[in-house]
This record gives structure tokens, sequence and C-alpha cells, in this order.
């Protein structure tokens, strides 16, 4: 959901990184319509041209404007890590869609504040993100304090506040498959619900979270880089993202679940339920179904 302000408030941090984001997804359009050949950087991740590229650009960007930071990049920049602010910077989510020609990936920049004193498996204060998607021109972004922005539009979540009316996404990782639970979580997802997206790039799919075209997102083993700029986003649209538990979500956790804040819960007890074995309830048929938004409606 959005809504149109006149007045954006003044920011500190958003209006370069995403000018530096655009010019970053002005280089990924350029690769993309060209074309490229990916090459691997484990048994299954890879990586492309436009990956490094991407990187390599950001980190000069980000030096120009602003010197004192830090910068922990996926591509392997790891400039200036013990400073104030730190950068979590994804030049290319998505990069298997993106290798294949599939339309949906993102630049992520991620803004941390670490107080002095901070111990290094402490977290800081998540204050600024962005998220641009070239191929739809769509730049979401985000401020400590000051909402959530698509295109100079002030976005919310969504109001959906039943599992069974939600739309929701996920994904898969890369490495070892074969042993992710995932496929359980999917499976019992879709079943009470108005359905589950594989988009393939979590930045957007939290983004989407943000400004209300989804409800719900979960995924197992990302980075931070991955979630940094969404963890922002969804607070600040005045969603809730947490570990899958319902404990504080945390930049290094491998797992992530974000949602409206309305279905929170539901969908947490069906995690809570898959992790212990334990046999979930019934699916209501679409006759109960029906008469439960009938008896809501009254």
């Amino acid at each position: 959901m959005s809504e149109f302000v006149s007045e954006e408030p003044a920011f500190q941090f958003v209006e370069a990184a995403g000018t530096i984001a655009r010019e970053a997804g002005a280089l990924l359009k350029g690769y993309w319509h060209q074309g490229v050949t990916a090459e691997y950087k484990g048994d299954v991740d890879i990586v492309t041209v436009a990956d490094k590229a991407s990187e390599k650009l950001i980190v000069q960007r980000l030096a120009e404007v602003f010197p004192d930071h830090g910068v922990y990049g996926e591509e392997g920049t790891r400039d200036g890590l013990e400073r104030e602010y730190r950068w979590y910077v994804d030049p290319l989510d998505g990069t298997t869609n993106f290798a294949h020609g599939f339309p949906v990936f993102c630049v992520l920049m991620g803004l941390e504040h670490r107080a002095p004193g901070l111990q290094p498996d402490e977290d800081g204060v998540m204050v600024a993100g962005v998220c641009y998607d070239p191929l739809r021109d769509e730049m979401f972004w985000a401020e400590k304090g000051k909402g959530a922005w698509l295109n100079g539009r002030r976005i919310h979540v969504s109001r959906t506040a039943r599992l069974q009316e939600a739309l929701s996404a996920t994904g898969f990782p890369s490495q070892k498959r074969h042993e992710s639970p995932n496929i359980h979580f999917y499976q019992q997802i879709t079943l009470r619900s108005h359905g589950v997206r594989r988009a393939g790039a979590a930045g957007i799919d939290l983004a989407y979270v943000a400004c209300g075209r989804l409800d719900a997102f979960w995924e197992f083993k990302l980075n931070p880089w991955d979630t940094a700029p969404g963890y922002l986003l969804i607070e600040e649209a005045g969603g809730r993202i947490t570990h899958f538990d319902g404990s504080k979500f945390t930049l290094d956790s491998v797992e992530v679940f974000a949602s409206n804040g309305l279905i929170h819960d539901e969908i947490q007890h069906v995690f809570t339920e898959l992790f212990a074995g334990r046999e979930l309830e019934r699916i209501p048929t679409p006759a109960e179904f029906a008469a439960r938004r009938a008896e809501r409606a009254k």
C-alpha cells in the first residue's frame, strides 16, 4: 500500500545511496541486454561479471560520498568494518535470475550504525536501506524514523488479517537444497493461504512485503547483505521481522521471517508445529472458509 506525500522528510543517507544504486542499476541493465556468462564461486553459487562490476562501482562511489564509512559486500569487499557506519552491499541480488534472463533482480544497500564500544558479535542499528529494481525503475528506501518509501510515495504493509487470505513468498538456498526443510513449510503455507511466490530475489520480496504486495516472506540461509535493507523497510512500513521463533531479528541470522504483523503469529504457529514434528490443524474446507468470512463481515 502507498500514499502520496507532497513533501518527503529530509534524508541523511538514502538520497546519495539511491543515486549510487541507480548508477549500479544502469550498469546492470547494460549487462542484462548484452547477456553475461556465469561463473561458479562455490559448488552451486554463481557470480557474473555484472556482480563484480556493480560492487566495484558501488564501493568507489561510497568512498567518494561517505569516506568514513565501512563496506561489507557480497563479492568480497571488506573495507573499514571497524568504523562507526557500515554499508552492507549486494550489488546484484538475484544473480541466478539475471544469468538466466529471468527479469527479477535488484541492487541492495543497507547502512548500520555501530556505536563505539559495540562488540563484534553485536548488531548495531539499521539507519538506512535502499532496494533498487532497475528493470521496473522502482526505488524502495527507508531511514530510521522517517518511514518507508517507493518512488516518492510513503508505503505501508498490507492489512490482511488471516493466513487464508494472504499471499506470501519464500526462497530456497542454492547450497544443500536437498537438506533444507523449506519444502515442508512451502507446502503447508501454500495449502493454508492464497499462495506462495518464489521470485528468487530476497531483497525484492522484503520490499514487496513493506509496500503491501506480499503479506509475508520467509527464507532459510540468507546473508546480511540480503536482509539489511529489507530489515529497515519492513519496520519503517509498520511490519514485523523476526527469527522463525518470533525472537528479535539479527543480521547474522540464517533465517528471516517478515510479515505485515497481523498474520505473524499464525504463520509462526505453523513453523513451530513443523519444527516440532507435530500434526497441524485440519485445513478448513472452502465452505468453512466462506462461512468464516461471512461471520467476520457481520
